[in-house]
């Protein structure tokens, strides 16, 4: 009886198939001898692993970064497994793509620790990365191979050689995850604004103000988007980036600077960052006679035309029949008003003209950044506000001037859905707005803020916006959650202020 017992022991049945792997020429043993039972746990229906599993998994990794070879080769064997169920849980869960946004510090650099912060993230059931690699006049390359108008994140001479940029995606990418480069585009940085040989290349406004000037907490400076060499600098930083081949690109920051207060909205021409050189030449440029060239440059310098500058302009240039310029309709009776009439008429087509030249810049400058990742076929994203395109009151704009509307059907649209209402209703009413607008076949993910399972303050807790946006949009199959340091602040903050 006791040999009976034995045979069918699990010790036995253990010590038999790994003789049988073992006889067909096969595994190493210590995938099937050592591996803790718990890590094969399945995700549940949130896609996120077990805390055994989880717990398995940190024991490994710890074990394979303190040189236990034998640890490495579970290790990594572990992350495959761990990713195909990952991959397999979002197929047949919604969503299909589910992401989180990171923002990365030099202590990243640290053995082991960028490994525990992707681990963490697939534990949490995150199929897709948004790696943050150009923020605050700083981009995630090697020091030593950085020749951008940026600098480096990684400035300590003992890291000049790191690529953490290219290692996290290559790390991510081995864990079952998709790894976004996401960017700031129109907010160079500080930095860059205080060099003296870019000081024309930022956006101004009709006071003589950059964004630095407007937006106090030091860390918004915004170019201006007609201007060649911010053009020049940002596709040159994009080409970089997409050496190290991301799974795609997301621009952040597609967009014109919003102040506080009476400075959110901008209802005079004087409020718009159409000052600069460059784009106030692209502005003159789109007159189409000398009449309305004229015109054009006596608004944006009076921030007015009078009834006195309409009669000159028109003594001045008796051959053209009336002021022209790109987008102006120009109708019979516009010749048989008089000249105070025409004057109303043509004062409200230049602001219409300014505000439309303000927004077409943002729109052109997207369409060119994002140029180099299409042509690789890598998909391209644009982030942006589903309220920054609102006209504001009678002749007011929202400050931000950000037409996402306009933006090409071919980008994902990354709508920022942040409403506070203490329900997920706003949330839900900011992402009918852009499925409003949006045209037929647009990719839109929405990206909602907040932590898994409590509210803050009058934000609901993610759970709850996940449920609204499944329940109202069933059309949707990606959403990200911003961003991991509201889920693991402590961990943020350990990792920003280490010492390396």
């Amino acid at each position: 009886m006791g040999f009976l017992t034995y045979q069918s022991s699990p010790l036995k049945q253990r010590l038999f198939a790994l003789t049988l792997a073992l006889g067909m020429g096969g595994l190493n043993p210590l995938s099937l001898w050592s591996q803790p039972a718990q890590a094969q746990a399945q995700p549940d229906q949130y896609c996120r692993l077990s805390s055994q599993a989880i717990a398995a998994k940190d024991q490994l990794r710890d074990k394979a970064f303190a040189g236990d070879t034998a640890a490495q080769k579970e290790y990594e064997a572990l992350l495959r497994t761990h990713g195909n169920q990952l991959n397999r849980c979002r197929d047949q869960n919604w969503p299909q793509n589910q992401a989180i946004w990171l923002r990365v510090y030099p202590c990243d650099a640290r053995t082991g620790v960028i490994d525990k912060v992707l681990d963490d993230i697939v534990n949490k059931g995150y199929d897709h990365l948004y790696l943050e690699v150009f923020y605050d006049s700083q981009a995630l390359l090697p020091a030593s191979d950085n020749d951008t108008a940026w600098r480096s994140v990684l400035r300590d001479p003992q890291l000049e050689n790191r690529d953490l940029m290219a290692e996290i995606i290559e790390k991510g990418q081995a864990r079952g995850m998709k790894v976004y480069a996401w960017m700031f585009a129109l907010n160079f940085g500080y930095v860059y604004a205080n060099r003296g040989d870019r000081s024309t290349v930022m956006a101004r406004n009709g006071f003589g103000q950059t964004s630095l000037d407007v937006v106090k907490d030091g860390a918004q400076a915004f170019a201006d988007p007609y201007h060649p060499t911010a053009q020049e600098d940002y596709y040159k930083l994009v080409k970089e980036i997409l050496k190290r081949k991301p799974d795609g690109i997301l621009f952040d920051y597609i967009r014109y600077p919003r102040g506080s207060g009476a400075q959110s909205v901008a209802s005079s021409v004087n409020d718009l960052w159409i000052y600069s050189p460059a784009s106030a030449q692209a502005l003159y440029n789109r007159a189409q006679n000398r009449q309305g060239l004229v015109l054009i440059e006596k608004y944006l310098r009076n921030r007015k035309i009078t009834v006195s500058d309409v009669a000159a302009v028109m003594a001045q240039y008796p051959g053209e029949d009336v002021p022209r310029w790109q987008g102006r309709r120009v109708s019979d009776n516009d010749k048989n008003l008089t000249v105070s009439q025409l004057h109303q008429k043509l004062q409200d087509d230049l602001w219409h003209l300014s505000v439309g030249h303000a927004a077409q810049g943002i729109v052109d400058f997207v369409k060119l950044i994002s140029q180099p990742a299409e042509s690789q076929g890598i998909p391209a994203g644009a982030v942006f506000f589903p309220t920054a395109n609102q006209v504001v009151g009678q002749r007011g704009f929202d400050s931000r001037l950000q037409p996402w509307d306009r933006f090409p059907a071919s980008l994902e649209w990354h709508s920022m859905a942040y409403g506070v209402c203490g329900s997920p209703k706003c949330i839900v009413d900011e992402i009918a707005r852009v499925v409003r607008f949006a045209p037929s076949g647009t990719e839109i993910i929405p990206a909602i803020a907040g932590n898994w399972d409590q509210n803050i303050g009058n934000r609901p807790s993610l759970k709850d916006q996940m449920a609204a946006i499944k329940s109202n949009f069933p059309q949707i199959k990606s959403v990200s959650h911003f961003a991991y340091s509201w889920q693991e602040p402590e961990s943020d903050n350990d990792r920003k202020f280490c010492r390396i």
